[in-house]
């Protein structure tokens, strides 16, 4: 029976052996068995049976790590985890994104099989990797972008954007920008031949906090956010406990299950189709035109039936 400095020592070598590999070295099993003191059979077993499921292989009596293997491997049980997450999200890209980052993700994990199962509905943007690629190079240098849009709502134009930030709202892609110094968003998916322009440009750091806080794309700049306070029966009062909306804070939870909280926004939009989502089982308590418009729209559905 080993003890446990027995395992310990195992342990570390392995660690090592590993993180050398990795690093690209070739390794002789002569040379490691006198450098941590045991039997070259003892090295021999760590390649062949402790470290069997990693990407290694021998050749002239080296050990070596196969070419585009040579990434961090994980560390412990919640990297995992993380990265079995990670993997189920990018599923729901699809696409040739989720093909390159499940690629990517068994080279770090070295094994295909996740335990997680996620079910989201994320648009696949792998059509556009060529503008994103662009558009990611502009953001981090702080350069201008020349690019086409083709909007539905008006003919194709082009136009030059500050770029400032990439982001999902709902399953969509946006690109976020600022043009003639007001801030717009885009539907990434519509712009199209974009070009890096010899232009810099400088921008505040109140974007982050801007996205932090908002609940959809609708999110407004320079508007004082205000508050909508709302009611919860024991249905919807589970939901938005368990995932709270941003900026929610809540006012008071009831013994029936019931709750009142309220959340700052800065476009109605923000939470109109929440609301219209969750009735009956969460109304508008303030202010009071959040509730008439709801109570508008309603009427006007009925009339429609």
């Amino acid at each position: 029976m080993a003890y446990k400095h027995d395992y310990d020592k195992i342990l570390t070598r392995l660690t090592t052996i590993l993180s050398r590999l990795n690093d690209g070295e070739a390794l002789s099993v002569k040379e490691l068995a006198t450098e941590f003191n045991t039997s070259p059979r003892t090295i021999q077993r760590d390649f062949n049976e402790r470290l069997l499921s990693f990407p290694i292989y021998q050749e002239n009596k080296k050990w070596k790590m196969q070419d585009g293997f040579r990434v961090e491997k994980t560390k412990s049980l919640e990297d995992e985890i993380v990265l079995d997450i990670i993997e189920k999200i990018t599923e729901g890209i699809g696409g040739t994104f989720s093909t390159k980052a499940h690629t990517l993700i068994s080279k770090i994990k070295n094994e295909d099989f996740n335990p997680i199962y996620t079910k989201l509905n994320i648009e696949d943007i792998s059509e556009k990797f060529g503008d994103i690629q662009v558009l990611e190079t502009a953001i981090r240098e702080k350069r201008k972008v020349e690019y086409s849009y083709n909007n539905e709502k008006h003919p194709p134009y082009t136009t030059t954007i500050k770029p400032l930030k990439i982001v999902n709202f709902e399953g969509f892609w946006y690109l976020i920008a600022l043009r003639n110094d007001t801030l717009k968003k885009y539907y990434l998916k519509n712009i199209s031949h974009t070009k890096i322009r010899d232009e810099y440009f400088i921008t505040g750091d109140d974007l982050d906090k801007l996205l932090d806080d908002s609940i959809s794309v609708w999110f407004q700049k320079d508007v004082k956010p205000f508050e909508v306070k709302l009611f919860a029966n024991k249905v919807a009062a589970k939901f938005f406990k368990r995932r709270p909306l941003p900026t929610q804070s809540i006012e008071s939870i009831h013994q029936d299950g019931t709750m009142e909280f309220s959340v700052k926004i800065t476009h109605e939009m923000e939470i109109l189709p929440i609301i219209k989502y969750w009735i009956p089982h969460l109304f508008v308590l303030e202010p009071q035109w959040i509730k008439e418009m709801i109570q508008k729209d309603l009427k006007q559905y009925a009339q429609e039936m």
